[in-house]
């Protein structure tokens, strides 16, 4: 092989390399459930059909319900914002789920103001650092939860994940596999963002 092809070989394969670890370490940390007590139940938003949760919100609403009723946090935040055509919030229609799994509403926290993971952390950081409270037990599909370790990081909130296993999103999938393929590709844009400094969330003053 000559030297300029070798170097292409090279310098293509190397991103790939890099690529495919990436998939790697979102799969396996899909897999992980370090479910803990904490200050709250964090449970990120999916869509909703004219008030009603999607398959992968319901499942995600109730993986969160059965935290709660394990004691491992008080709070239950519930968050996503309105969609293209929607007329209510992914977070109304999950308070409403979760009252009629009969969580008191004296535990849930509606957070509707956001339409993007990084936008929902955001405005999770900003509730949790108002009331003084530092550790979320994040809630989502198992291939969202390298993701939100990394965004949890960068609004400065000690969180670890706890993914629901009744998606419709089955493991092994080929759905699966395209979802983990995509968040390989997010997470180096989180991460350099995180390192940028963008979007951070103070904390309130004293």
């Amino acid at each position: 092989m000559n030297h300029p092809l070798r170097r292409s070989v090279r310098l293509l394969g190397l991103p790939l390399l890099g690529y495919a670890l990436l998939v790697g370490w979102v799969w396996r940390v899909s897999r992980q459930d370090h479910r803990e007590p904490a200050d709250a139940i964090v449970v990120l938003g999916a869509a909703q059909y004219n008030g009603r949760p999607s398959p992968v919100l319901k499942a995600r609403l109730d993986h969160a319900v059965e935290l709660y009723r394990e004691k491992l946090a008080s709070r239950l935040l519930v968050t996503g914002g309105i969609g293209a055509g929607d007329r209510v919030s992914e977070a109304a229609v999950g308070h409403k789920y979760l009252r009629a799994r009969d969580v008191p509403e004296s535990a849930i926290v509606v957070r509707p103001d956001g339409r993007t993971t990084e936008e929902s952390m955001r405005s999770v950081a900003a509730w949790m650092h108002e009331h003084r409270l530092t550790k979320a037990l994040l809630v989502s599909d198992p291939f969202h939860m390298a993701r939100l370790r990394l965004e949890a990081r960068r609004a400065e909130l000690e969180a670890v994940t706890s993914p629901t296993r009744t998606s419709p999103i089955l493991p092994g999938s080929r759905a699966e596999f395209q979802y983990l393929a995509t968040e390989a590709l997010k997470l180096p844009v989180t991460a350099i963002r995180m390192f940028l400094g963008g979007s951070r969330v103070e904390p309130p003053r004293p």
